[in-house]
């Protein structure tokens, strides 16, 4: 009996803990929209303790988590993903990454969207070369919408 009590206690910290670590990397997991004077919709996010803007979104309404790199000239998906997605590739061509010259494959996504923000049409490239989960948000998207960041928080603002 002692030895199942640790067991479940040891299953119970593990979920609870793993939860905890989750929340750490993406503190946006449920996104809430506001909506301003004229229309506007507001996402308010907050940066993860590793400095990101990590939040939950949907491509064409299959969810997923994006990582926000204003730094990307457009939404990089990695080929798991993509895979998992059902998106499929296109052309190939060249891109410089950080670590130097990498193939990708053009993909046009029906919709976009973190909370109540999405765009249609949206332009990516499925990058076989990430070794990640997360998708890249980049400016392909994030051109289309106001963004400001103040201490720890993001707005972005459609």
């Amino acid at each position: 009996m002692m030895i199942l009590a640790w067991i479940v206690l040891l299953g119970l910290g593990a979920v609870f803990f793993g939860d905890v670590l989750e929340k750490q990397f993406n503190p946006n997991q449920r996104v809430d929209t506001r909506y301003g004077e004229g229309g506007s919709r507001e996402v308010v996010l907050q940066r993860n303790k590793f400095g990101h803007y990590v939040t939950s979104g949907t491509i064409n309404g299959q969810p997923v988590t994006f990582m926000l790199d204003t730094g990307a000239t457009g939404v990089a998906i990695p080929e798991a993903v993509a895979n998992r997605l059902g998106i499929p590739r296109g052309r190939s061509y060249r891109t410089q990454t950080a670590n130097g010259m990498s193939t990708s494959y053009a993909a046009l996504l029906d919709r976009v969207a973190v909370g109540d923000i999405e765009l249609r049409n949206v332009q990516a490239g499925i990058a076989p070369g990430l070794r990640m989960e997360e998708i890249l948000l980049g400016m392909s998207f994030l051109k289309h919408i106001e963004f400001t960041q103040r201490g720890d928080t993001l707005i972005l603002r459609q």
